[in-house]
């Protein structure tokens, strides 16, 4: 879920703070800093035996938090709601472990391509551990950046069908990823087994499309300022590492402009702005989010 457009109209400043800590990963002493070096480019694959399948994580602190929220639902009711349904939702724990056995398991160094736009989609993909960029290039090979991945997205969900068509985009690991792969014989043959799994991944489409239409609508309603804001709260909820001064977020000033349609000029004149109020510090690669509540005020 999403912070409300306007924070100045809900609850106290406190309140907001406790939502962006409330929706944060928790820190992990694993979790890569952002002034950390990366590894070389490239992938390792590991097969594990069907016992021995590890599970992924996913972000779920704010189902306690908003149930005793102040904050009017209705202004939540975006794309984050829809965007993190299991891939194995309904499906009964045992045949879980089943389905998730016949996964493949890859590791995938930052910067290394996970897929690549225009392939034809062969493989099914769940992010374990990990933030990966989901873009298109354009004729002039100017990058646009879609989706930003973190832990519990899948994609590649056109290899559900029968006859898939490529990819729609690439994508590239940021940081080192985890995932968990199913070929296009495997998810034909799981599809047939459980149709929850098909049911499933079209309502994980349906929500990755309601999110384009609204980023799209707000390029037209909603000012620079809002845009970036907003997509600083969303990835502080998502992706947010929580530290004793703060939320945390592994990004550049180009990859968040890029997903809140700002300039990259605008970015960081208004992170600029922001962190003179002691809204945020900005750091090589990282952003650490102190008053959400001060992002929107005069």
């Amino acid at each position: 879920m999403l912070a409300p457009a306007n924070l100045d109209s809900y609850a106290s400043p406190l309140v907001h703070r406790s939502w962006l800590y409330a929706n944060a990963v928790p820190d992990q002493t694993s979790s890569p800093g952002c002034d950390q070096g990366t590894q070389p480019t490239g992938a390792r694959t590991t097969h594990y035996a069907r016992n021995q399948c590890p599970g992924f994580s996913v972000n779920t602190h704010s189902r306690a938090f908003f149930s005793n929220s102040n904050y009017p639902m209705n202004a939540f009711a975006t794309l984050e709601s829809l965007v993190k349904p299991r891939l194995l939702e309904g499906i009964p724990e045992h045949d879980k472990n089943l389905i998730m056995g016949v996964a493949e398991h890859q590791t995938v160094h930052a910067k290394g391509t996970i897929i690549q736009g225009g392939d034809t989609a062969s493989a099914l993909f769940l992010l374990r551990e990990g933030r990966a960029k989901y873009f298109r290039l354009t004729d002039k090979g100017e990058e646009i950046l879609l989706w930003w991945l973190t832990p519990g997205d899948v994609f590649g969900l056109a290899t559900i069908l029968s006859q898939p068509p490529g990819y729609i985009g690439t994508v590239e690991a940021v940081a080192d990823c985890k995932l968990m792969v199913w070929e296009h014989s495997s998810v034909l043959s799981l599809s047939r087994v459980y149709p929850q799994i098909s049911r499933n991944a079209l309502r994980i489409t349906l929500a990755y499309l309601a999110a384009y239409c609204e980023r799209h609508a707000s390029v037209t309603s909603r000012t620079a300022r809002e845009r970036l804001a907003q997509t600083l709260l969303q990835l502080g909820h998502r992706a947010g590492r929580t530290l004793p001064s703060g939320v945390e977020i592994a990004i550049t000033n180009e990859q968040l402009g890029g997903l809140a349609d700002v300039g990259v000029f605008t970015t960081s004149r208004l992170l600029s702005e922001w962190e003179r109020k002691g809204a945020v510090t900005k750091n090589r690669g990282c952003v650490r989010i102190h008053a959400p509540e001060r992002l929107l005020t005069p």
